[in-house]
């Protein structure tokens, strides 16, 4: 059977279009709740078992057309000797800001990265459905880069601003390292069996257009250049970076993912359609109900065009979402009839 999603990605008519949810293994699950009460988010993660069960638990509620593996978007920091606890976001006890601490980090060895990720890749793909498209995932360097300097999450990650504007070469390094480290982990994902990767970019909306694509493109286009070669399907979002919607749209990746503040209608109409567009419900609509999310889904996919558009959320689904709006949503994309 093929898979609905790949064909959309790679710009073929689907019967009807994707649908998949950023988040859908989780906290507003309440089979998800019910293994945290057993286990920490650092046990679910990294024992292979419990991720391939949380992977599977919204396939066996919902029609979905992707699982996407859970993990952490730290899962692969382990692999630089950097321990991470979360405290509930990631906690760097020894963040990297100097030459020697960056200098230091080593080139890890493909199979040292996340090998719990890999094992849970392997056992979810043995029990999907065959029509189901197994996503792996990884931060871009620069999002990664931002934990690795920060040492948490921080508002506008000010230390990792500094470095770039102090010493570019060094923070030229450290995204390089980083780079290859991801770079490798998405691709021993899809040797796991991942079907396609979504590369998230959780931050770059925090620089100037100019900056971004001095100091951050080209090593976000040498990874997806790298990815492209090894023949993974690439999904690349990026959060909270409107203005740099067409610095994205040029990098090499069969989809492009948005956030709510992005109208993908006019953006379709900018790139053309030769790439697949993907989102871009805002959250907070889901948590207003199943009649407002019915509503607000119709109204995208009134505007957006069906061919290469993958149906989604504008970034990850919120934990007070009720279930009967995520139903809601995928009644309406299943709905739809598509002209032949």
């Amino acid at each position: 059977m093929s898979k609905i999603l790949l064909q959309a990605l790679g710009g073929h008519p689907t019967p009807r279009r994707p649908v998949w949810i950023m988040r859908q293994a989780g906290r507003y699950l309440p089979e998800y709740r019910e293994l945290r009460g057993k286990a920490t988010f650092e046990e679910l993660a990294g024992n292979a078992e419990l991720a391939a069960e949380v992977t599977l638990q919204p396939l066996r509620r919902f029609p979905l057309d992707a699982a996407i593996v859970f993990a952490d978007l730290m899962s692969p920091v382990g692999a630089l000797g950097i321990p991470v606890r979360f405290d509930p976001g990631p906690v760097l006890e020894r963040p990297v800001r100097d030459a020697a601490s960056i200098r230091a980090l080593p080139e890890a060895a493909p199979e040292a990265i996340a090998p719990e990720v890999m094992e849970t890749l392997r056992r979810v793909k043995r029990e999907l459905a065959p029509g189901v498209t197994l996503l792996g995932f990884g931060g871009a360097p620069w999002t990664l880069a931002a934990y690795l300097v920060e040492g948490q999450g921080k508002s506008g990650f000010p230390r990792l601003r500094a470095l770039m504007h102090g010493d570019p070469a060094l923070f030229q390094e450290l995204l390089g390292k980083v780079s290859r480290l991801v770079t490798a982990y998405l691709l021993e994902q899809h040797r796991a069996g991942a079907d396609a990767v979504q590369v998230f970019d959780s931050w770059a909306g925090l620089l100037s257009a100019a900056d971004w694509t001095a100091h951050v493109r080209p090593h976000l286009a040498t990874m997806l250049e790298e990815l492209g070669r090894a023949g993974v399907p690439r999904l690349l979002f990026a959060h909270e970076a409107p203005h740099l919607t067409p610095g994205y749209a040029a990098l090499p990746a069969e989809g492009l993912a948005l956030c709510w503040r992005s109208d993908l209608a006019e953006v379709r109409r900018s790139v053309g359609p030769a790439r697949a567009l993907q989102g871009n419900l805002d959250p907070a609509v889901l948590l207003a109900g199943p009649a407002a999310t019915r509503r607000a889904t119709q109204e995208l996919l009134r505007r957006v065009p069906a061919r290469g558009h993958v149906v989604n959320l504008g970034h990850g689904i919120l934990p007070e979402t009720p279930l009967e709006s995520v139903q809601a949503l995928l009644d309406v994309v299943h709905e739809e009839k598509i002209a032949s």
